[in-house]
This record gives C-alpha cells, sequence and structure tokens, in this order.
C-alpha cells in the first residue's frame, strides 16, 4: 500500500465506516462510478475496474458490506427537520420516528430548525438521505416545507393534511371532543379552555374541536386563555386570570400547563377536583403523579413514528397503498376530574 493510500485508509477507519466517497476518492473516481462497478455494469473499463476493487480492499470496504446500499443505489437513510424539538410533542415525535426507521433497517439524521428551514434541508441532502420526515408544529413553517416534497418523498407531521404531501398525525381536534365530552358527562357546563401558542396548528385544531363541542352542546364559549406550553405559562395564568373564576373546569392544552395551572389554584385556596376539575393534553410520564394525578388525552407517539416510517418507506417502493393517516388519542381519567360541586 502506498503512504498515501495508507493514510487515506487511517483516516476512514478513525472516522468510521468508510463510505462510497471514501472508495470513489482512493480510485479517483465518481461514486457514480464505484456504484457501476458494484452493479457489474458492462460499460465499464477494465483498469478503472481494477482501480475502484483495489479501493474497496485498501480500506476495507467489502462488497457484502455495500450490498444493501450502493447496489441498490440507496442509502437507507431517512432524513428529519424537526422544529421545537425540546418541546414535549416534536421531541416524543422524533425519538418515535428514530425507533421505527432503526427497526426497519435505516439510519436517521436529523437536523433542528433555528429558523433557517432551506439550510436545514440543503444540510440533509448533502447526507444522501432518500427521504424526509418533516415536524412541523407551527404554521409558520409549512410554505417553505410544501417545496421540498418536490425533491424526495416527503413526510409531514402536522396536524391538517397538505394536499402534495403524506401527513401522519394524532387527531387533535378528537383529542379535543374527548376531553370536553368527558367534562360534560360530569355535568359541567361552564368550562374554560387555556390553549397553547396560536401559532402551533395543535393548539388551534385542539381549540377549535373545543369550541365546535360547546357549541354543538348548545354551552356558553368563555373567553379563551393562552400560555406558551410551559409550566410556568400556566402557573402565570392560575394566578391572574379571573376567568377562572366563572368556571367549574378547565381544559389545558397540554399536561405541562397543567402542571402550572395545578399549582396556583393551590395557593389560591382552589381546590382540584373538588372546586374546579382540570383535564391535561398529552399524557405526559409524570401526570400520573401530579397532584392530583392527572386526567389528561394520551397521544401514542410511538404509535406515530411507526406509521409515519411504514407511509414513508411504501412511498420509497412506489407503493399505491401510501396514504395520509390520522391517529386516535385516548382519554386517561385519573383523578383531577370530578363532578361540580
Amino acid at each position: 500500500m502506498s503512504d498515501q493510500a495508507h493514510t487515506r485508509s487511517r483516516r476512514t477507519a478513525t472516522g468510521g465506516k468508510p463510505s462510497i466517497y471514501d472508495v470513489a476518492a482512493l480510485a479517483g473516481v465518481s461514486h457514480q462510478t464505484v456504484s457501476r462497478v458494484v452493479n457489474g455494469h458492462p460499460n465499464i473499463r477494465a483498469t478503472t475496474r481494477e482501480k475502484v476493487l483495489a479501493a474497496m480492499g485498501e480500506i476495507d470496504y467489502t462488497p457484502s458490506s455495500i450490498a444493501r446500499a450502493l447496489a441498490t443505489n440507496r442509502s437507507r437513510r431517512i432524513g428529519v427537520i424537526v422544529d421545537s424539538p425540546l418541546e414535549f410533542g416534536p421531541g416524543s415525535t422524533m425519538r418515535g420516528i428514530e425507533q421505527a426507521a432503526r427497526d426497519a433497517g435505516y439510519a436517521v439524521a436529523a437536523v433542528t430548525v433555528d429558523g433557517d428551514l432551506d439550510g436545514a434541508y440543503d444540510h440533509l441532502k448533502l447526507q444522501d438521505v432518500e427521504a424526509l420526515c418533516v415536524i412541523a408544529p407551527r404554521y409558520s413553517t409549512l410554505p417553505a416545507l410544501r417545496q421540498f416534497g418536490r425533491d424526495l418523498p416527503t413526510m409531514l407531521l402536522t396536524t391538517e393534511p397538505e394536499n402534495d404531501l403524506l401527513t401522519v398525525a394524532v387527531d387533535q381536534y378528537a383529542g379535543a371532543v374527548h376531553a370536553v365530552d368527558h367534562l360534560i358527562a360530569l355535568g359541567h357546563r361552564r368550562i374554560l379552555h387555556l390553549a397553547g401558542p396560536a401559532d402551533w396548528g395543535d393548539a388551534r385544531v385542539r381549540s377549535r374541536g373545543f369550541s365546535d363541542r360547546l357549541t354543538a352542546e348548545g354551552l356558553p364559549l368563555l373567553p379563551e386563555l393562552s400560555g406558551d406550553w410551559s409550566s410556568d405559562s400556566g402557573y402565570r395564568i392560575g394566578r391572574s386570570a379571573p376567568e377562572i373564576a366563572d368556571a367549574t373546569a378547565i381544559f389545558v392544552g397540554n399536561d405541562q400547563m397543567a402542571l402550572g395551572l395545578i399549582h396556583a389554584l393551590h395557593e389560591r385556596g382552589i381546590r382540584v377536583p373538588e372546586d374546579i376539575s382540570i383535564v391535561g393534553f398529552d399524557d405526559l410520564p409524570d401526570a400520573r403523579h401530579f397532584l392530583p394525578p392527572l386526567t389528561t388525552v394520551r397521544q401514542d407517539f410511538a404509535a406515530l413514528g411507526r406509521l409515519s416510517i411504514q407511509s414513508l418507506l411504501a412511498a420509497l417502493d412506489h407503493d399505491p397503498t401510501a396514504s395520509s393517516a390520522m391517529i386516535e388519542p385516548e382519554l386517561v381519567v385519573r383523578a383531577s376530574t370530578a363532578r361540580p360541586r
């Protein structure tokens, strides 16, 4: 082995698994030529074929290790763009996608959005991803996302369907209806809603499900409150909002805000559920340990990840059964709701 080749081989060994680009650089050819050699393409000169095979041997890049990726011209890598990954919903969705992709034999390359969607997309394209999952909870990101589906099979995880793209989501509207129906069945008639940020699709759809259900039952719509998903915002609203005095129950847009709200109500001497009932949304792992344990709407993020990957891989294989889908949420009844006094 030449000194130059030895240096390249050592660099590859320390930098991870050899790639098609390592082989191409060592052989002095394009990665497309490497792929044609692996595929046994007849229109390859013997000298070129020998160079490519020698390069594979020098960096331990054997035909068996590239059979799935190069011989099929597929990277088996899925790109994920995630907006607001620190929030419970997007973060949990991301973990569900990663697990489902691994189970299907795919790697995941993920980037977070920090105001530059185009930059995130370009970064993933450089990583040779076959398809794209976009976790886009905010409406402000949607216009830029629609263009991505023109270049790659794209799955959009957003609350409201997009005509040009595959979409998968938990049915936020149904979740809000489940919460309201539970409170109505207990006998509540004056129900308040503490919503999430207006730019979030989930918040808007939950709010719409809430108001539509009350209207259908002929119940009054009390002024809507709005937080930022954090427990701090729930606490601030619980300490200061005069609207709470008019309600016997509150449907809260997520469990974190419900936690802060319950804390504030306790400080004000308002008992949950004796004086007011609280329903959350998400079913955080800690929701069962709130005081009192929280009645909430559970989202199955593992199922969301599986369904997203299944539909995306079907689209990659040009399967006509690939389609958009909604997952039904589940109401989990605990001790934070009771009949009104």
